[in-house]
């Protein structure tokens, strides 16, 4: 009866022994946590963009005349005022000549009339005619005056010349341009939109500036003038301005991109890494939910937009704040325990440990 009940008491401790080691070498899966956050509501749109000078002009004599003299260089930097262009003068200080010795004649015979009238000896008709001339005469001479100084072009600003167009010692007419100048200030920044983009221009949120010397770096561009008229390819131009007192290099005639953020007039959702989804061969989307016992659970999800950078919008079944398992999904099954992998540290270049 001993020897039973002995042999019964060891079979009992090998069962609760071997039931022991079964639960403790029981593997919990370490997988990728993320919690769930509220989605970006803009869409971002790029176009490509170029570089332009902040303002261009032509500058050109406002009266015709052999070109005398050009006093810059295509490319060179201009203060405001500076003389850069000059006419021959010589016609015009003949023909200034010639108006000023009338009009100092008849400026003397009008004052001699006038005089009289105030002694009451001039008519009053003689008083009106040498008044009016005077006036005709001194008009005469201020445009001759003016005409001799336009014989000589100074900068509207500070900028540079982008191209000289004629050398002396041409004959230029009234009105022709004889230097293309650019502005000094922050060059701009121009694009190109279609009708689809022109349309939702209230809802666009920002524009942003990519260089490929830049590195990616994106630069805040602010919006100046969109054109309410189509080109003749139907797109509609954007004119964007640096921000001021930039260190950024950018000149004339660099290519950009522009990324447009558009907003969306949706409901509150959120986003996750793409690869947080999965599905059953029912064409359904699901992800798993880590819970706080340290298990999973399966649960549908609507996808709303999957986007280019891995990203996926969630219009329904998704809480901000939720944790989700985010990879490896397809090894993982209904309430199986899994932990949370570590974060890699800071001081891990490349993620190793």
């Amino acid at each position: 009866m001993k020897h039973k009940l002995v042999i019964a008491m060891t079979a009992a401790t090998l069962f609760l022994v071997g039931c022991g080691q079964q639960q403790h070498t029981e593997q919990v899966m370490l997988v990728r946590i993320d919690t769930v956050k509220t989605a970006n509501t803009c869409d971002i749109l790029e176009f490509p963009a170029r570089v332009q000078a902040a303002g261009e002009v032509h500058l050109a004599f406002k009266i015709p005349g052999t070109l005398q003299r050009i006093y810059v260089d295509d490319g060179a930097f201009v203060r405001q005022g500076e003389l850069v262009a000059e006419m021959d003068p010589r016609d015009y200080e003949l023909q200034l000549q010639a108006v000023e010795a009338e009009y100092l004649s008849i400026k003397a015979e009008a004052e001699r009339v006038m005089a009289l009238y105030d002694q009451n000896v001039a008519t009053a008709d003689a008083y009106d005619k040498a008044r009016y001339g005077l006036q005709q005469i001194t008009a005469k001479y201020e445009n001759a005056r003016n005409q001799l100084a336009d014989t000589k072009l100074y900068a509207p600003f500070d900028g540079y010349v982008k191209r000289r167009r004629f050398d002396p010692p041409t004959v230029v007419a009234a009105g022709m341009p004889v230097i293309t100048f650019l502005s000094g200030k922050n060059p701009e920044v121009e694009l190109f939109i279609p009708a689809s983009t022109y349309i939702r221009r209230r809802e666009i949120a920002s524009f942003a500036a990519v260089f490929d010397f830049l590195q990616g770096q994106k630069i805040p561009l602010r919006l100046l003038h969109v054109d309410p008229s189509a080109n003749a390819n139907q797109l509609y131009a954007v004119r964007l301005a640096l921000p001021v007192n930039t260190e950024i290099a950018a000149t004339p005639g660099m290519n950009a991109t522009v990324e447009v953020a558009m907003r969306q007039e949706t409901e509150a959702s959120v986003e996750i890494p793409a690869s947080a989804l999965f599905s059953n061969g029912d064409k359904m989307s699901y992800v798993w939910i880590y819970r706080q016992d340290g298990t999973i659970a399966r649960r549908r999800v609507e996808v709303a937009r999957l986007h280019t950078d891995g990203t996926a919008t969630i219009a329904d079944g998704l809480n901000e704040g939720e944790r989700i398992v985010v990879a490896g999904v397809h090894k993982l099954t209904e309430g199986q325990r899994v932990a949370p992998l570590p974060a890699p540290s800071k001081t891990n270049e490349g993620g190793l440990l």
